[in-house]
């Protein structure tokens, strides 16, 4: 829902009290340090998130077999914090890691395998691999497209991630048609304040930006604007 603080402090509560209840290493532990470390992520506090995600995976290789989908999970998540920090050959290395396990431990349309494609797409798009992260994103979309609901967030956030990949490449129209389609399914599926419609707002705004429709694009960034000031700390 966007409420990061609210989350922070219940999974903080879940933690002490499985520091009272459990042995040091159990799974539960490193679960508890993953939702913290993703509420910080969402939050942009990066060293924070890294933090608590490498903790969780210190425990999760203790605890569990090697090729187990919660350190595919590990793996993936510090990959999405050193892709926030802009460094992309250490996040594309975890990623990476994260799909061979999903390979081996799920079956081939698994929704974690889409999500996996989906974030090393995002770096190649920030490498500026353009054709590369195109590739990728469109693999997440297939196996989306085949395991989850027509309005599932995923889904929209895939269409957003090839519109970024267009956008990118300067080919405006095929952005926007994929902005689209991630909005209408984010506002069927998501709460009116959720920073993940922002980010879609803010996609659109950016491609009316590019085509030189100033008034359009102003519009779509000052609704991007209202949500995360509602949504995400003031100094995001």
């Amino acid at each position: 829902m966007g409420e990061y603080l609210k989350a922070l402090s219940s999974y903080e509560r879940s933690l002490e009290i499985r520091k009272i209840a459990l042995p040091p290493n159990h799974p539960d532990f490193a679960t508890s340090y993953n939702n913290i470390g993703l509420v910080y992520d969402n939050m942009g506090e990066y060293s924070k998130a890294l933090s608590s995600y490498e903790r969780s995976l210190e425990i999760r290789k203790i605890a569990l077999p090697p090729d187990h989908p919660d350190l595919a999970a590990s793996y993936g998540n510090i990959g999405n914090v050193y892709k926030d920090m802009g460094e992309y050959s250490k996040a594309l290395s975890s990623y990476e890691r994260s799909l061979e396990i999903h390979k081996i431990a799920l079956p081939p349309n698994h929704p974690h395998l889409a999500s996996s494609y989906n974030n090393i797409g995002n770096v190649y798009r920030n490498m500026g691999e353009y054709s590369k992260a195109l590739s990728s994103h469109e693999r997440s979309l297939e196996i989306r497209k085949i395991a989850l609901p027509p309005n599932h967030p995923d889904l929209a956030a895939s269409y957003n991630n090839i519109g970024l990949v267009y956008n990118s490449m300067g080919e405006y129209s095929k952005a926007l048609s994929y902005y689209e389609k991630g909005l209408e399914i984010s506002l069927k599926a998501l709460p009116p304040n959720h920073p993940d419609l922002a980010t879609s707002y803010n996609g659109i705004g950016l491609v009316y930006d590019k085509m030189k429709e100033y008034s359009k694009a102003l519009s779509y960034f000052g609704k991007a604007q209202i949500i995360w000031e509602k949504s995400l700390p003031p100094n995001h």
